[in-house]
């Protein structure tokens, strides 16, 4: 990134309370007023944005459409400086088009995997029919239902939803996000 001292619009100094939490402790503005926003609104946004998450993995920088802020964390403080990108709309642009691109590729591998359309009524009630007799007695998750019946993640997800409606399959548990089933 090619760093210009015009780009430099303001600069905020975050605080942490232990009991009211984030607060400006200090800001400053260079220039003419901006006016891009009111940082009490934003203080705690800013700061839960740059000091949350898993070691290793916070922002070094937030990108919005009109301006963007690098954060420099101190302790239990935040120095955030507020920045003008210039010439950044090109680039945007640019990845603007990378991503539709990928996007496309996206759906059309997603179309390519082949997995069927479930349409016939038939077909449904034979699939929950097996479905109750697989689960007797057993416990499995949703992505296994899905592959065993070859289905997409909102189809299987669809007829669970009927089975537990009509009282023919309950959630056993939860391990982690995977919702494992069983037969009533």
């Amino acid at each position: 990134m090619n760093f210009n001292e015009n780009e430099l619009f303001g600069a905020a100094l975050i605080g942490f309370d232990m009991i009211d939490g984030p607060y400006i402790k200090y800001q400053k503005e260079y220039g003419a007023p901006s006016n891009l926003m009111n940082l009490d609104d934003f203080a705690m946004n800013f700061y839960l944005a740059f000091r949350g998450g898993n070691a290793g993995k916070k922002p070094r920088a937030i990108l919005y459409d009109k301006f963007y802020i690098v954060a420099f964390p101190q302790d239990l403080e935040l120095c955030c400086l507020f920045m003008k990108p210039q010439g950044i709309d090109r680039n945007i642009k640019q990845l603007s088009k990378i991503a539709t691109r990928i996007i496309h590729e996206m759906d059309n591998d997603e179309k390519g995997n082949n997995v069927p359309i479930v349409s016939s009524e038939n077909t449904i009630e034979e699939m929950k029919r097996l479905i109750v007799n697989l689960l007797s007695g057993v416990e499995m998750s949703t992505p296994e239902l899905r592959r065993y019946f070859k289905l997409s993640n909102s189809q299987i997800w669809k007829v669970m939803a009927s089975l537990e409606n009509s009282r023919n399959v309950k959630r056993a548990r939860k391990q982690g996000r995977t919702v494992l089933w069983t037969a009533t």
